[in-house]
Parts: C-alpha cells; structure tokens; sequence
C-alpha cells in the first residue's frame, strides 16, 4: 500500500442545499469525501445571509454524524456587530472552533456594497471581533488577481495584510487557473510582511459556462488554451469530465512543486473530480465511508 505524504493538507467547501434531491447530493459528497481526512469543510453563507439558519445545520450535523471539524462562514452582511458576535459565541459554545469570516457580497440589484451603520464594515473589523470574543482559528478571503472592487493590487494586498494582522489563521485564495499567477502573489506576501499561509482554492470545472460565469464575477482569469480545451464538449459530458480532472491534477501538481502543501477545494458539493484530484496528490483514505454514512441515511 503506498504511502499518504503527510505533509499534505486539504479543506473542502460546501454550500447550503436548497432542496431534497440537491441535499442528497451534499450527504453523498461528504460521505465520499470524508475519509480523507481534511482540516476542515467550510460552509458557505448566502449573499445576503439568507442560508444562515441552513448553514448553521449543516455544521452542526457535521459535528454530531461525523469526525469532520465544520467551519461556517460568517460574513458582514445583513447584521450588527452583536447579532454577529452572537452566533459566533453560540458556534463556540457548541464546540466549533474554526470560522471562514468575510465582508460578503450584497444581494443583486443592491448596487455597490454599503457596510451595515451598525455592523462590522470589513472583514478585518470582523476578524479583530470574533478574536476579542475566542480563540477561534479564522480563515479568511485573498484574491491572487486582485478583488474587482479593490482600488489597486497594492491596496488588496494591504487589506489582506489587515485581516492577517487582526489575527487570521490563514487566506484561502479565490480560485484560479495559472499556476504563475499564484506564485507571484505568495511572493508578494512574503514581501508586504504576511506570514500566514496562502492556501491555494481549487475549483474543479464541472461545467465550463458555470465557471466562466464566476471568473467573471470575482475577476479571475481563464487562460485561452482553457478556452481552447473545453471547445466542442458541451455536449460531451464523459469527455468534459475528463479533461476536468486533468486540467486540475496538472495545477495541483504544478502548485506542489512549488511547495504548496495545503490546498482548499470549493467542491461544488460534487465529490468525485474533488476526490480524484486529491488521490492525484497522493492522499488515501484514512478511515471506512463507513464511519460515516449514518450521515445520508439519516434525513
């Protein structure tokens, strides 16, 4: 049997279902995923903080059926610093200890962002209160080709070192598909004085339109020969799903010979791509699905 190199890491990102069948997929994907052991899964909070009461399900279920440590996002959207604070000391009085804390983005056809008068106005303020509140270890958002509404990349880069500073844990970057652009970030960090880890986000590409639609959003960029792999296949989808896990084992490949040992996975509550490229990284199950599938069966 090989060998699981020990010296890497993974998380994986979840999102709230929004009906039966789409969360049976959800169960089904961390069951598959479970046995790899990752750091934590993330659960990720709607725009306007409309999935709240689900992503706090999700994570409690995660810490009552199985062995995973759940990290729920919060963000400063839609709250005050004390409806805020109140969560985050109900989460810590159930147990939970990591947070994904974040600015957010307002609902669409809300125009520009607008911090609450009563709220957090930035991630950094949200960080610097959750820590004044607990000990949590707190991930937080980077943007290796700069956040859309940032006034420069110096000044991304500032903010970042902000939220660092007020005591995150560690920056989970957007996703990205040139290794390069990666690199050249982390060392802008190491420059600017950031010495928590850059850990890289990984989106695997279910279906192409979809991913473009988020570059799009969030002002990353999709190199032409993507472009140019995916052309012809929307109808095609054995040979899209193909080319999907190759095209992410040769970033996390590439990304780990540049001593990347940690990666995040927005999963898109879909396993098996997730699952293929981790085996890719070397990493093998440490315990049966079984453990747990009490998780599915259970509704």
């Amino acid at each position: 049997m090989s060998q699981q190199p020990t010296a890497i890491r993974v998380s994986f990102e979840f999102f709230p279902p929004a009906d039966a069948a789409m969360e049976a997929t959800l169960w089904s994907s961390v069951e598959r995923l479970a046995p790899l052991a990752p750091h934590f899964v993330s659960v990720t909070y709607g725009a306007d903080g409309s999935t709240r009461e689900r992503t706090h399900n999700i994570v409690t279920r995660i810490r009552d059926e199985t062995t995973l440590t759940g990290a729920p996002h919060l963000t400063c959207i839609g709250a005050t610093r004390g409806e805020i604070l109140d969560i985050a000391r109900a989460y810590w009085d159930q147990g939970i200890r990591q947070l994904v804390a974040l600015r957010g983005d307002p609902p669409r056809g809300h125009g520009g962002y607008r911090p609450h008068p009563d709220g957090f106005a930035y991630a950094a303020d949200l960080v610097a209160g959750l820590k004044r509140l607990a000990p949590f270890d707190v991930s937080v958002a980077a943007y290796p080709e700069v956040h859309p509404e940032a006034r420069s990349a110096d000044a991304d880069l500032a903010n970042l070192k902000r939220k660092i500073d007020a005591g995150a844990t560690r920056a989970i970057t957007q996703f990205f598909y040139d290794t390069e652009v990666f690199v050249r970030f982390r060392d802008r960090c190491v420059a600017a004085g950031i010495g928590a880890p850059i850990v890289p986000g990984i989106l695997p590409i279910t279906r192409f339109p979809q991913v473009l639609r988020f570059a799009q959003s969030c002002g990353a960029g999709i190199p032409q020969w993507l472009h140019e792999r995916f052309s012809g296949l929307d109808e095609d989808p054995e040979t899209r799903r193909l080319i999907a896990a190759s095209v992410a084992i040769e970033q996390v490949q590439a990304l780990a010979r540049h001593g990347v040992q940690e990666f995040h996975f927005y999963t898109l509550n879909r396993a098996e791509l997730t699952y293929a490229i981790c085996h890719a990284l070397g990493l093998r199950p440490q315990r049966p699905a079984a453990a747990v599938a009490a998780v599915v069966a259970t509704p």
